[in-house]
């Protein structure tokens, strides 16, 4: 028999994390028999500073096969994923958000692709029921990936995956900081199939996922699967190079006319400053680089378990 871990990683859940379990049992964990599988749970606490831990402990009382994970502070849910998949027994993992935004019954719809032969099978967002400035950027997200990274990115993008066991080996090896999972797993190249869903409405808790957060995945994944930003910046070099000679022809040309008089210096000053920021802006850019690169030399965990813990099974 084999045996799926579904991974939950949990930040400020303790609204929805109750009313999770109870949907998780009775749209997956119910039907898991027909498919010949067994299962485990593995909740991950990415740093909250609710209750939600000790809830998640209560629901292990519930639940033998549910195991927490608890991370000394908070990482980033990439890396809670990370460490759940580091924990993981299963032939094949999911990952389940804990916001009760995407329907449960969907973890099904991914097995029935995972048996026909698919190593990944990712939930990509045919629409969402959330505000228009949510859905634009996050359409406006997957459209730089797939145009400037990874051409294989989901039109809508996609939250949730199946990943077998190959890919889940893969991804605790790489160990990778100041990067995207999604990404990575996009990266990996393993054969691939996808499940359309809608994302629905937050209905309990308040979401942690901030335009800050947004931006700097945003960075992670441009620096770390594309040439653009690198590229950008020798674009842009060449550009102003151009501009300069072209310059340097209409001064040298009006200089032999006899045209020139005390005049621009408004146009000196207007060059000068859009050159520093040129400068300015290309030496953010490696800087980012410069950074990563320091941070990777370092060898630092991307996360550390401060505790994990699973209910022992007193029927036996």
């Amino acid at each position: 028999m084999k045996k799926i871990s579904i991974i939950i990683p949990v930040y400020f859940n303790e609204d929805s994390l109750l009313d999770l379990y109870t949907n998780l049992k009775e749209k997956v964990i119910d039907e898991l028999p027909k498919y010949d599988l067994d299962y485990e749970i593995i909740m991950v606490d990415d740093g909250s500073k609710d209750k939600s831990y000790e809830i998640m402990k209560n629901l292990s009382k519930l639940d033998n096969k549910i195991i927490l994970v608890k991370l000394s502070r908070n990482f980033g849910e990439h890396a809670a994923i990370l460490a759940g998949l580091s924990k993981s027994t299963g032939d094949f993992a999911v990952r389940k958000a804990a916001d009760l935004q995407e329907p449960s019954e969907l973890i099904i719809d991914m097995i029935k692709k995972y048996n026909e032969g698919n190593s990944v099978v990712l939930a990509t967002r045919a629409d969402r029921d959330e505000p228009l400035l949510q859905r634009t950027l996050s359409s406006l997200y997957a459209w730089m990936m797939r145009k400037f990274a990874l051409p294989n990115m989901p039109k809508g993008g996609f939250d949730s995956f199946l990943i077998d066991r190959n890919v889940i080996d893969v991804l605790v090896q790489m160990q990778e900081k100041n990067t995207s999972l999604m990404s990575q797993i996009l990266w990996s190249g393993f054969k691939t199939d996808t499940v359309p869903y809608t994302r629905l409405k937050r209905e309990k808790g308040k979401s942690r996922w901030t335009f800050s957060k947004k931006i700097k995945l945003t960075i992670d994944s441009l620096l770390g699967f594309s040439y653009l930003p690198i590229r950008m910046i020798s674009a842009i070099g060449l550009l102003f190079a151009l501009t300069s000679f072209i310059s340097l022809c209409i001064v040298l040309y009006r200089k032999i006319i006899g045209s020139i008089d005390v005049e621009g210096y408004t146009s000196l000053i207007i060059l000068m400053l859009f050159g520093f920021g040129i400068v300015i802006f290309s030496l953010g850019i490696l800087g980012e680089y410069i950074w990563r690169m320091f941070d990777a030399t370092r060898n630092r965990p991307p996360f550390i378990i401060d505790e994990s813990f699973k209910e022992k099974d007193d029927s036996r």
